[in-house]
């Protein structure tokens, strides 16, 4: 195998590498908050270089954006089960998985404190917010196509993802299968 190839190859020492640096920057948010730690605290947690997260990722914002459109698109991809209702309905319980697991609240927090930050005008919060209804147009296009009528990226945010966000970030209650259905159902 030659130097290309091993480069390319998936996984390896660059793949556990962005693992432990994205489990750091998760860790750190949970103890501390988001904009409570520097590179440098996030690569001496991670075990590796800050001059290696700089030449990665460029910046913090930026590596907290990958951070948390990882962990969305690992944790919450886009269904495809052939109806507009079950993949809201699949989605939605992957979305309310992934935010009341055990780093459900740092990825919550890191997703709004980059929203809110996109409003001022910061790439990071444009970046994963785009990234994001992106996603979300795709599969509703994907609906469209099959003749369903289809909500729009927004109403889903607001009828969908909002209100779970609310209660995890305010600590509401659990989010219950009938509750995430409860969601799905009155925007449909």
């Amino acid at each position: 195998m030659n130097e290309q190839q091993r480069a390319r190859r998936p996984g390896g020492r660059s793949a556990r590498v962005g693992a432990e640096v994205h489990q750091a920057v998760t860790d750190l948010i949970s103890e501390r908050g988001y904009g409570n730690f520097t590179v440098g605290e996030v690569a001496a947690r991670a075990g590796v270089a800050d001059s290696s997260i700089y030449r990665r990722w460029g910046s913090l914002e930026t590596l907290l954006t990958d951070v948390a459109l990882t962990r969305l698109n690992t944790k919450s991809p886009m269904p495809d089960t052939g109806s507009l209702a079950g993949d809201l309905r699949t989605y939605a319980a992957n979305v309310a998985r992934e935010i009341t697991g055990p780093d459900g609240l740092a990825v919550v927090r890191l997703a709004v404190t980059l929203s809110s930050n996109g409003q001022q005008g910061s790439q990071a919060g444009d970046d994963l917010r785009d990234e994001r209804i992106r996603q979300l147009r795709t599969m509703l296009d994907r609906s469209r196509e099959r003749g369903e009528h289809a909500p729009d990226a927004l109403d889903v945010l607001d009828h969908i993802l909002a209100p779970m966000y609310i209660r995890v970030l305010f600590g509401m209650g659990p989010l219950t299968p009938d509750y995430v259905d409860g969601l799905v159902g009155r925007l449909l």
